[in-house]
């Protein structure tokens, strides 16, 4: 039995707007449906970083009208449920009995991700060349486990990964990142124990900087039109995944080929 001294390190890899560029506007397809639908936005449009939809088109909107609130009320109820919980739905179905598997249903399985997600042979090839007697691969997302699933089914990736964390929308009590819950989650569900042992890359600024402080060995995932950010989150800030080749060449078998941008 492996331990802690010499357990293999594992690689965790976020799934939206990381393994995927954020030009897809996967966003755009999910406000589109979340105007159709008859529940109002609840988490963040930006798939990667759930806890922070606030700021893309107003889930305040949920909170006027559902909870019968003021604008002003419904603001200050849906901050105070993002700095509790880190997750705006999260106080939604503690204290409101909001149905998430209900929202996530009509929302994130109803998008037409077939049109826009195809397999990518380069990303493929990326991930096939990190050594698995190295180090294991990964998924930790925010979505729920269909929407994960579907989108590296998608990429043609799915059979390189060993496992998914993800946000269980059918759990009473359920976290996300950047929460440290999260991350115990997943360090338990990947069975490593020690926070060096532990490599992420995410879009996510909050994310990235959640993980690095408490020891992972992080790289922030930039889009190519992203600002730099005035005070990094984490060690290594990334525009494409081919740079981790450079930043953790310990786990390549070749130090080129890859992503292209």
């Amino acid at each position: 039995m492996m331990t802690q001294n010499n357990e293999k390190p594992v690689f965790f890899f976020d799934i939206d707007n990381c393994l995927y560029p954020k030009s897809t506007n996967i966003q755009h397809m999910m406000s589109d449906l979340i105007g159709r639908s008859s529940l109002l936005p609840l988490v963040n449009l930006d798939l990667s970083n759930i806890c922070t939809f606030s700021r893309l088109i107003g889930s305040d909107k949920y909170f006027e009208t559902h909870l019968s609130l003021s604008q002003k009320d419904a603001n200050a109820l849906h901050f105070k449920y993002y700095k509790e919980y880190g997750l705006a739905i999260e106080g939604l179905v503690r204290h409101h009995k909001v149905d998430a598997l209900d929202y996530n249903t009509k929302v994130d399985d109803a998008l037409p991700l077939e049109d826009v997600i195809k397999p990518n042979p380069a990303l493929r090839e990326l991930l096939e060349d990190i050594d698995r007697s190295k180090v294991r691969l990964w998924l930790f997302t925010n979505a729920y486990i269909n929407h994960g699933k579907r989108v590296v089914t998608l990429l043609g990736i799915d059979d390189l990964f060993e496992g998914i964390t993800y946000c269980d929308y059918g759990s009473e009590k359920f976290y996300c990142k950047p929460h440290a819950d999260m991350y115990d989650k997943a360090m338990c569900e990947a069975g490593v124990a020690l926070n060096r042992n532990c490599y992420f890359v995410d879009d996510s600024y909050i994310n990235t900087k959640a993980a690095y402080e408490r020891g992972w060995n992080t790289a922030h995932l930039l889009d190519p039109s992203d600002p730099e950010p005035s005070h990094p989150s984490c060690k290594y800030v990334i525009r494409s995944l081919k740079e981790l080749r450079s930043i953790f060449p310990q786990f390549f078998q070749t130090a080129t080929n890859g992503v292209q941008d």
